[in-house]
């Protein structure tokens, strides 16, 4: 009996460390996805802001979709992930507010990835344009 007890438990652990492990990464998408700039607020009692500047090979809609979708979200707060193609000039420093790089990226922002402190999210493609 404690030999069919020690099975399942140790086919329950190595289940549970496979699925640990085996969760998907934006690593696995295609695109050739890279951050080139990150803004967290420095807030922990309240909403937490993330902002994110990313560039990615091409315009794989769905992909983009994916990676905000696994990007941090903490409830209450808000994440926003702009997209840029990367032959162009995309920020290095991101600020918190309405506008969040400056203006000269607007032409080169594909898309971008909003999750709302209600959790909404929201894909806009080419928003400046």
């Amino acid at each position: 009996m404690k030999y069919i007890l020690a099975a399942i438990f140790t086919l329950l652990i190595g289940y549970i460390l496979y699925d640990s492990f085996s969760q998907p990464t934006t690593a696995d998408l295609k695109g050739n996805f890279k951050e080139t700039a990150i803004y967290r607020n420095e807030n922990n009692t309240g909403p937490i802001v993330r902002i994110y500047a990313v560039t990615v090979t091409g315009s794989p809609w769905e992909e983009m979709q994916k990676y905000g979708d696994l990007m941090p979200y903490t409830k209450y707060g808000s994440t926003k992930v702009y997209f840029f193609d990367q032959t162009k000039p995309a920020p290095a420093s991101l600020v918190p507010g309405a506008e969040n790089f400056d203006a000269q990226f607007n032409s080169n922002c594909l898309a971008v990835y909003e999750k709302d402190p209600n959790g909404q999210v929201k894909f806009t493609r080419e928003p400046f344009n």
